[in-house]
């Protein structure tokens, strides 16, 4: 359900592909290798540990953002991971398996930010900048959110992603 409500948030479009990887160790690090590595299907539950520091993540790059190329999604059978950068992803990355340096980033949702979003969802509205059908879609996704802080008798909601740091292709 989190996966779809940050998909919701961000406007993403994506064909999740279903590709066959090999699963990495939960968390490791060597002398070598002392960022940590998290296999993507645990991000999530993961990452509050890793707010503000570099981990690693392996996936197969399923989307590069057409507008702009600054944002990819990283895939496995197990999950995804939304990925930023200030630099643009070259194209041809799509469908390559990589090694994925970055640093954790977390989107806290309260109640603030719901009323910030039923603001520009009103204004964006009356504007005309979107139709009745956008309108109540954006109004029940607000209270989705709304009805998961509830549930889970928490005041926010947390959405990771990551920025990018470096990569590599898997071989």
């Amino acid at each position: 359900m989190k996966r779809i409500l940050f998909l919701l948030t961000v406007f993403i479009i994506v064909i999740s592909c279903k590709t066959e990887t090999k699963k990495t160790t939960e968390i490791k690090a060597t002398a070598t290798q002392e960022t940590p590595q998290i296999v993507i299907g645990e991000f999530n539950a993961k990452a509050g540990d890793f707010v503000n520091k570099e981990i690693q993540v392996k996936g197969i790059v399923d989307h590069v953002c057409k507008h702009g190329g600054k944002k990819i999604l990283l895939v496995t059978d197990e999950g995804d991971v939304h990925v930023t950068s200030e630099e643009r992803f070259d194209e041809t990355l799509k469908g390559s398996e990589i090694m994925l340096t970055g640093v954790v980033l977390e989107e806290r949702i309260d109640e603030a930010y719901c009323l910030k979003m039923e603001e520009d969802n009103i204004k964006s509205h009356s504007e005309g900048m979107t139709n009745k059908e956008q309108f109540e879609a954006k109004k029940e996704h607000i209270q989705q959110y709304r009805d998961q802080m509830k549930a889970n008798n928490v005041d926010y909601i947390s959405n990771y992603s990551l920025k990018y740091v470096s990569y590599s292709k898997v071989e």
